[in-house]
């Protein structure tokens, strides 16, 4: 029988919290430019406003931060205060930054397999880091790290059968090649969540 010591968490500092959510929506914010560039989706309400967006003339950060509200509703319940207020800073900064990328950026022409690979990916490593910070984007990653909690089920997993059905959703309004594109950079980015953040696996909050 083992007696190594179990892994002690440690809290963060205000500072680290600061950084850590500020790197987060940063990253998140650039992978969904990319996906938006390339005409792509992805999963969650990020990927549901992106659709929405396509096909309503609605800037897409008002749409993101309109989807999220009943989520919002349901985290406050299940995970508290802080998580919900950090979490909404969160959506709304990604909402303020995707104009801000586009400015700096424009509307550069990119590869829509390259966009759904390399948006999702940045898009992933995000909610990681927002994970870690007691943080989400929202919506379906509230429920997702609610099931991971109160039913053991990986956040990774669970996401991504709800993406499932927002990236089958896309077909209303893109083609069934981008679909599919679509569809390999969500399993991407929930393999990235999957993977590393696991029950245990981080000690930090």
């Amino acid at each position: 029988m083992s007696t190594a010591p179990q892994p002690v968490g440690v809290r963060h500092s205000i500072l680290d919290d600061l950084t850590g959510l500020l790197s987060g929506v940063l990253v998140a914010s650039l992978g969904l430019y990319l996906l938006s560039t390339g005409g792509v989706v992805t999963g969650g309400t990020a990927g549901l406003s992106l659709l929405i967006s396509y096909a309503v003339p609605i800037p897409f950060g008002v749409i993101f931060v309109a989807v999220n509200i009943p989520f919002f509703a349901l985290g406050v319940a299940k995970r508290g205060w802080p998580f919900i207020l950090r979490s909404l800073a969160c959506v709304v900064a990604v909402s303020l930054l995707g104009p801000l990328h586009r400015a700096v950026l424009g509307e550069v022409p990119i590869d829509p397999l390259y966009a759904a690979l390399l948006g999702n990916v940045l898009a992933g490593v995000g909610l990681l880091i927002l994970f870690r910070h007691s943080a989400s984007l929202g919506g379906f990653n509230i429920v997702a790290l609610i099931a991971q909690e109160r039913l053991g089920w990986r956040a990774g997993y669970v996401q991504m059968a709800l993406d499932g059905v927002v990236v089958l959703l896309s077909l209303i309004v893109v083609s069934p090649l981008l679909v599919l594109m679509s569809a390999a950079g969500a399993v991407a980015l929930n393999g990235i969540i999957a993977l590393n953040h696991r029950p245990g696996r981080y000690m930090g909050y």
